[in-house]
């Protein structure tokens, strides 16, 4: 490294800002690992001259935090408390700390905003929004999937808190939206996906349009299990804090994908042994700004990091305070504006795929024709105030299911702004393949094209067979959305059926208890989930090769693939097709144990 340029990357850019942080208020990691916890208390924002004078913005507040620069750097958005009894809320001031103003609360609480680009309707009175913000809002009354209080969601509104307007769907927490130069957003979701490891599935970066449409992937299972606080340099790098498991203040190691290839490009930056990294954010000339630590002790100070070679050398310390969010005080391009076919008063919206055969696995593992049918499913929040944390899966409810056109195309209509889950049944209505959380806007007309895709190839030129006929309607009221449960569904078909071998008395597993006589799991419920079923993959629980007579897994379940099976004995009369597929439509919608009773607790859908 030349000296020049070691000295371009000690200087201090021409103004900064960032926030400070008692150290005594890092929060704890949460329970399940994925998320960082609520921080902030007692935090301010500085701004450091060009000649390296801190002063303090926010001396009015009791806590200040996540600033962020206009597009023509002369103000600043930020969430603060003006009392500690205050909630988050987004605030705007002049880039020297004058003019300060509230913009809103958002549904409950607000942080992390983000300015947002120009953005046109398409209807027949056309608008275009020049003064729109994105941010974090917490969802009134919504627990994540995992049972935590305080679910967020992406929200947008005017910079003076009116036209609020909920942007995402995700059934656990959705946070660290950054606005791309082509005016989509990319932002952090969390996705549960079983409890292998101990750890409750994984947190991925997922691209949005600004109207909350066209949610597709951005990072995924490249790397580290967690990816939060996504950023874009100049050099075409987003840049992200990852972590199996993430503390409590959101802190972990460097990883990047390029910006063009972001599907295929991940790389690590840091390593296990370069210490604790957080909040990483572009320099205009090259680059990162990121706060980092050491494990150990210490607090965080800014400092410039350069992805091509690791340097890096220190900006700012202030070693009474943790130094993080920093941003350069500057003007930046304005992103691409975009345009939007939302139309909030339309309940519903198109759902559509070109081919579930194409896929990311090997022909071999799943030929074309494996695939039969589709199931949608509807995700249901959960109330704040359950268990916490909740083992079970989230609520699944059952909007349909559909043909696949010949040349394995689809096409549906949905109901708008609703958590959704495809899942891709085979000839015995065992789910293949099941989509992370999806959802389409009002009026929207997303689509996939296939199941599992890579995203980065060009799918074939022609027109699909399921386009040239009407959607098929999967969008049944609320109140006929069919559950399946074990305490209501699947109990009277194990009494019935399954006693004479799994009775008192007997060396297998007992099942004969009156569970469904309970409103709490009973044993024989217990059993089940412990050894035997795998919440929401019917296919590789072990219950279900039981009842098959055959092991139901596909080559990619990997250590389930090929094990030997254990067929039910003779004695009873056969399941019925129809007792066969309440076992598996119970385990593929998450095995819980008393649907209905979850289903009158449930939180009401906002912005729908």
């Amino acid at each position: 490294m030349s000296l020049i340029l070691a000295l371009l990357l000690a200087a201090p850019p021409a103004a900064m800002v960032f926030v400070q942080v008692p150290p005594a208020a890092r929060p704890e990691p949460l329970a399940e690992g994925l998320r960082a916890a609520s921080w902030g208390e007692g935090a301010r924002i500085v701004l450091l001259s060009p000649a390296g004078r801190a002063r303090v913005l926010t001396a009015d507040f009791a806590s200040a935090a996540d600033p962020e620069v206009s597009f023509d750097g002369k103000r600043i958005a930020f969430a603060g408390r003006r009392t500690k009894e205050d909630p988050w809320c987004l605030y705007e001031m002049n880039a020297d700390g004058t003019g300060v103003r509230k913009i809103g609360c958002g549904p409950g609480e607000a942080r992390h905003p983000v300015y947002q680009t120009s953005v046109h309707t398409l209807t027949a009175t056309s608008t275009e929004e020049w003064t729109l913000v994105a941010f974090v809002g917490t969802n009134p009354g919504q627990a994540d999937e995992y049972g935590t209080p305080g679910a967020t969601s992406l929200y947008s509104s005017r910079l003076d808190g009116s036209a609020l307007r909920r942007l995402t769907f995700g059934l656990s927490s959705e946070s660290d939206p950054y606005l791309l130069p082509d005016g989509r957003m990319i932002f952090a979701a969390w996705q549960r996906q079983g409890l292998e490891g101990g750890l409750q599935g994984r947190v991925v970066l997922r691209g949005v349009n600004l109207d909350g449409t066209d949610v597709a992937r951005f990072v995924t299972d490249e790397g580290q299990r967690v990816k939060r606080t996504p950023c874009l340099t100049r050099e075409g790098l987003v840049v992200f804090v990852e972590g199996d498991a993430l503390r409590g203040d959101g802190s972990g190691s460097l990883g990047a994908v390029r910006y063009r290839r972001n599907l295929h490009s991940y790389r690590s930056l840091t390593g296990q042994g370069d210490g604790l990294f957080h909040s990483p954010s572009p320099h205009p000339e090259g680059g990162v700004l990121v706060s980092w630590r050491s494990p150990s002790s210490g607090t965080y100070g800014v400092y410039r990091f350069a992805p091509a070679t690791g340097l890096k050398t220190k900006v700012f310390d202030d070693a009474a305070w943790d130094d993080v969010q920093a941003k350069v005080v500057a003007p930046r391009p304005r992103p691409d504006g975009r345009s939007s076919v939302v139309k909030d008063d339309e309940p519903t919206a198109g759902l559509y795929g070109l081919d579930v055969n194409i896929t990311d696995l090997p022909r071999e593992m799943l030929p074309p024709g494996t695939g039969k049918r589709l199931r949608l499913l509807e995700g249901v929040p959960r109330p704040a105030g359950g268990a916490t944390p909740n083992p079970s899966l989230a609520l699944r409810r059952l909007l349909g299911e559909a043909d696949l056109a010949e040349d394995g195309s689809f096409h549906l209509t949905v109901p708008a702004n609703t958590p959704l889950q495809i899942q891709l049944l085979d000839a015995d209505g065992l789910a293949l393949r099941s989509s992370a959380w999806i959802w389409a806007r009002n009026k929207e007309n997303a689509g996939c094209i296939g199941c599992h895709e890579d995203g980065e190839r060009t799918p074939p030129n022609r027109f699909v067979k399921a386009l040239a006929s009407p959607p098929v309607a999967m969008t049944l009221p609320e109140s006929v959305r069919r559950t399946v449960d074990y305490r209501h569904d699947v109990a009277p078909i194990v009494r019935a059926r399954c006693a004479s071998c799994h009775g008192e008395g007997s060396s297998t597993p007992r099942l004969d208890g009156l569970d469904a006589e309970s409103d709490e799991p009973g044993p024989a419920y217990e059993i089940l989930l412990a050894d035997h079923v795998d919440a929401g993959r019917a296919r590789t629980s072990r219950l279900v090769w039981h009842l098959f007579g055959r092991n139901t897994s596909r080559p990619w379940d990997h250590e389930d693939w090929g094990r030997e099976v254990k067929r039910a004995p003779p004695g009873q009369p056969e399941l019925t097709e129809a007792e066969r597929r309440t076992f598996v439509e119970w385990i593929d919608m998450g095995a819980l144990w008393d649907a209905r009773a979850e289903s009158a607790a449930a939180v009401k859908g906002g912005d729908r």
